[in-house]
Order: C-alpha cells, then structure tokens, then sequence
C-alpha cells in the first residue's frame, strides 16, 4: 500500500469535513436569524466535528501531515451561505444535502481505490460513510 496516497485521500476528506463544519455553522447561523435551528443541523454539525478529528488522528498515525484548510471544498461554504442568504432555510438545507452527497461520493470513491490502506477503508465504511448516510437522510426530512 501506498502510505503517501492514503494520507492524501485522507487529507481530501478532511478538507471536505472541515468545510462541512463550517457550512453547517453557517447555516445555522441564517437558520437563527428567521426560524428555530432544527437539532438535527446541530447534530449533523457535531457529527462533522468528529469526523475532523478522526481523520486528523488517522493522518498522523500514518505519519502525515493532517490538513488545516477546506481547500476546494471552501467555495462550496460560500455557496451554501449565499444561497441560504438569498433563498432562506429552506434551500440551505437542499444545498447542505447536495453537499452530503458530494461527501459520499467521496467516501465511496476513497472505499474503491486500490492504494487506500484497509484500516482507513475500515474506518470510511464502519463510521464514516454510514454517518454520511444518516445525514442524507435526516436533511431530506427537513426539506420535505
């Protein structure tokens, strides 16, 4: 296995949690200023904490350098507050759900690649992805 790819797809998704800590903090933020933030934005919120700092623990095992950026993931923040600005909680809610899926779709591709470590992959499939799913599902009965 390659140690140096692994921390680099972990680091990918750390960037993506990251941003999504800050996404959420942002929506609930818009959420506080016209309505009662539903729990379970702060609870997804919590959730992509410790996701961060499981990655961050899993890229120093392997020796690596964790992320401190959103990187890519940073415009998909400002998006989700630009939106949530304009269009309400409502289409927030649709954009952090669009997020989610972006998240699992990494996750997945992360469970595909060959050169991903089976302890990070165990990781991905026992927590992280599952946790992910859970989001997706909790964010669809806000929007319905």
């Amino acid at each position: 296995m390659n140690t140096q790819h692994c921390i680099e797809v972990c680091n990918k998704l750390l960037r993506g949690e990251r941003s999504a800590v800050e996404a959420y903090t942002k929506a609930i933020m818009t959420f506080e200023k016209e309505y009662a933030v539903p729990n379970s934005l702060l609870a997804i919120r919590d959730d992509h904490k410790v996701a961060v700092s499981m990655l961050t623990e899993n890229v120093r095992s392997m020796g690596g350098a964790p992320s401190t950026d959103t990187g890519a993931w940073g415009a998909f923040t400002s998006f989700v507050q630009g939106t949530a600005d304009l269009l309400g909680g409502k289409s927030a809610v649709a954009s952090l759900r669009a997020g989610e899926t972006a998240g699992k779709m990494d996750y997945e591709a992360a469970m595909e690649d060959e050169e991903v470590m089976s302890s990070c992959k165990e990781m991905i499939r026992n927590e992280l992805l599952p946790t992910t799913e859970r989001h997706i599902g909790a964010l669809e009965t806000l929007t319905a």
